[in-house]
Order: structure tokens, then C-alpha cells, then sequence
């Protein structure tokens, strides 16, 4: 039988061979043997391991799709995550400081979205299998916070309720400081009756909020998260980042790289993340192009007390990018776009006279691409800051400080 080499890991945390073939589950140096089907090595078998192999600390790593690096020491995801930013700027041409980088806790994933499905015998929740639409329970995940994995008992009654044998919700929880906050998709149309039902399942599991698809069922009390010292209850589905401890070194780094800035412009500012509590010394601009988080954003912030003024507008970054004569008497700019980048944005924001950006990105390749523009346009890229919070996944995130004279 062949024996395969493993080179590296790619960017989704899979071995590669020379071909390349792809073989899940394997770490560089490794000596393996599997069946070809394609370019993907299955049934593998490890005849020479890593020394930088380790026991998967949850049983349901093999099957689970959730994660993909459980088998890896810690220093070994730590130096992937590093290299895929180092690499997406390389290919720019740039060179920088990148800090350690920060990784969340295990158990600390404040959302996670459940598959369920009715079965004969009443209903079943869990994630999706590993390139798999098969339903997999993982009653002893480690990577979401324990109050999220009660929920997926949750996810089954909702199953039962509204649920179909042929298809799968898709139910998201996140935590809240006033309960779980559970929005639903993929079930039965809504109707009176269902209606009824739900709302009494609200009432007697003590959710904050259910939503089916987008109508909103019962909602006992705001699903409220902290930003700063502003209590914002996001509409249903709105963007958060994925734990508490990323998102405060996140907020850490943003708040270095805008330093004593008194007048700030939030791009792509979501429900106020970082918004607010930059609010604590600075008056900020936020811009965000669903009017849903807008509004939700401007209430937490006439709640809270000590806050400098926020303004703030609803508008497509992508189709109508902030212009120079707008970034006036404005001394910073935060931007923390979705996956594809500020590209239109970051080519407006050069020819203003902005001189500090604090960059958020979740995309290594785009961020590095917007950055090559704002070096070209004079600006420094000083340092990064990659955060995981994604343990044991190939996602990485991270922050940087941008400066020109």
C-alpha cells in the first residue's frame, strides 16, 4: 500500500502530501497509508505519528464536523493560525510585527447553532457529521459554553414541535445575560396553533427571546450583551463575536490602536461592539449598513450613563463607501468588515486625511489585500494582533494598528 508524507497543513487544518492529496486529521512529518479517492485519502492510517500528535480532549472530535485541529498540540494550532496571516501578507509583500497570538478557553463559544431533526422515536440535536449532513449528538462538547450545550435539549422539543422527518432545523442559541436568546429556521410555516405552542415552550424553558425565521414568538425579557458599560439587546441573528474573552482582547487592540483619538469613525460597526465602549472617551460615528443593529446600538447607548455622544447611520459600505470630505474633523477609524474586505471603503478612506485605523478582520487574504492598498497609500501597517476564537478550528482572526504621517 502507498505511503504518504505529510508536507503541511492547508488552510481549512488538513495534511497535505505531495500530488496533493489531502488527508484529514494529520500534522506534518507524519507517515501515513489510506485509500485514494481522488485527491482526498480515506480510511487512513497513521504509520509514523508526530510528536506533536495529541488525545483529542473530546470524544466526538472523529465524527463531529465542528472541529478540525483536536489532534494537535496547542503550539502547533497556535503556529498555523500565525502562519496563515504572515503568509496572506508575504503574498502582499508585506512584512510586520505579529504578536503572540491570544486563544479563548475551551468551552467558551457563547452561540452555536444545532442541527435537529424528529425521529421515530421523538427527536435528536447535535452538529452536522464531518463532511456530512448526518446529525451527530455531542453531549460532551468542549467547545461551547455549558449553559449553550443544555440547549440542544432545547433543539429537540423544537424539533417535536415544528419539526419535519425529511428536513433540519436549524436552531442558533446564544447566551444573554437575561437567558438563551433561540432563533429558528428550516421548520414547519408558521400557524396559529404553532404559534400558541411555541410561545407557551418560551414561557416554560425560560427563553429571553424565540424567533421562528424572522417573526419573533415571545420574548420574556431582552436578550442583552455588554458592550462597555451599555447594555444593547441585538436583533435576532445580528453578528457577535464568537466568545467574551475574544472579543475583549479584540476591543483591547482596537482601543491601543486609536490611542487618545477624540473623535472616532466605527465602520462596519454591527450593534456597537466596539462603538461603545470607545464611547467611554471619544465620540464616535458609527456606520453600519443594517438598520436593525442601528437602532438596537443608538438604544443601549441613550440607557447607559458616562457616554460621550454617539451618532450614527444605517448605509450600504459597499455600495456607498464613506468619501473624503466625511472623514472631516474625525481623528481615527475603526473598520471590522465581513469576510470579503472594505475595498471600495479603504480606497475612499486614503485620499481623506485619516491617520490611525484600528483594522478587524476575520479574512487573513482580504485584510492583507486592503492593507497593500493602505501601504501604498502611505500608511504603515505597525503591528498585528491574531486572535483565535475558534479553538481547534482553521479560522483565525485578528487586529491591527495602521499609521501614516
Amino acid at each position: 500500500m502507498t505511503e504518504y508524507c505529510i508536507k503541511r497543513l492547508g488552510i481549512f487544518g488538513d495534511g497535505i502530501a505531495e500530488g496533493p492529496v489531502f488527508v484529514p486529521m494529520t500534522l506534518p512529518g507524519e507517515v501515513v497509508t489510506g485509500t485514494l479517492n481522488g485527491t482526498i485519502l480515506t480510511d487512513v492510517k497513521i504509520i509514523t505519528p508526530s510528536d506533536d500528535r495529541v488525545a483529542p480532549p473530546c470524544k466526538h472530535f472523529k465524527s463531529c464536523g465542528g472541529c478540525q485541529l483536536q489532534h494537535a498540540s496547542d503550539a502547533v494550532v497556535e503556529a498555523f493560525k500565525t502562519d496563515i496571516i504572515a503568509q496572506a501578507l508575504a503574498a502582499q509583500g508585506i512584512k510586520t510585527e505579529i504578536r503572540p497570538i491570544v486563544t479563548s478557553p475551551a468551552q467558551s463559544r457563547r452561540r452555536a447553532t444545532f442541527a435537529a431533526r424528529r425521529t421515530k422515536k421523538g427527536a435528536m440535536s447535535g452538529f452536522h457529521g464531518r463532511a456530512s449532513d448526518a446529525v451527530i449528538e455531542i453531549p460532551d462538547c468542549k467547545l461551547v459554553e455549558p449553559e449553550l450545550l443544555a440547549a440542544r435539549y432545547i433543539a429537540e422539543s423544537l424539533a417535536e414541535l415544528g419539526g419535519s422527518r425529511k428536513a433540519t432545523l436549524a436552531v442558533t442559541v446564544t447566551t444573554s445575560r437575561v437567558g438563551l436568546d433561540v432563533q429558528v429556521s428550516g421548520g414547519k410555516p408558521i400557524d396559529g396553533p404553532l404559534r400558541i405552542t411555541l410561545a407557551a415552550l418560551c414561557d416554560t424553558r425560560g427563553f429571553a427571546r424565540l424567533t421562528w425565521d424572522d417573526e419573533v414568538i415571545a420574548q420574556r425579557a431582552p436578550p442583552v450583551q455588554r458592550f462597555g458599560v451599555a447594555d444593547v439587546c441585538p436583533p435576532p441573528g445580528a453578528f457577535m463575536q464568537a466568545t467574551a474573552h475574544g472579543e475583549a482582547h479584540l476591543l483591547a487592540a482596537v482601543q491601543e490602536a486609536v490611542g487618545d483619538a477624540k473623535r472616532v469613525i466605527d465602520l462596519f460597526a454591527g450593534c456597537g461592539t466596539f462603538t461603545l465602549p470607545l464611547a467611554e472617551k471619544a465620540e464616535v460615528f458609527a456606520v453600519e449598513g443594517d438598520k436593525q443593529m442601528m437602532a438596537a446600538m443608538d438604544k443601549g447607548w441613550r440607557m447607559a450613563k458616562g457616554l460621550k455622544t454617539v451618532t450614527h447611520v444605517a448605509r450600504d459600505l459597499y455600495r456607498r463607501p464613506l468619501l473624503p470630505d466625511e472623514f472631516k474633523k474625525y481623528d481615527a477609524v475603526v473598520m471590522d468588515p465581513p469576510r470579503n474586505g472594505a475595498e471600495a471603503q479603504t480606497a475612499e478612506l486614503l485620499r481623506s486625511d485619516i491617520k490611525r485605523v484600528a483594522y478587524v478582520s476575520c479574512n487573513p487574504v482580504t485584510f492583507a489585500r486592503d492593507v497593500s492598498q493602505m501601504i501604498s497609500g502611505g500608511f504603515t501597517l505597525d503591528w498585528v494582533q491574531p486572535v483565535d476564537q475558534f479553538r481547534w478550528s482553521s479560522h483565525v482572526e485578528l487586529a491591527a494598528q495602521l499609521s501614516r504621517n
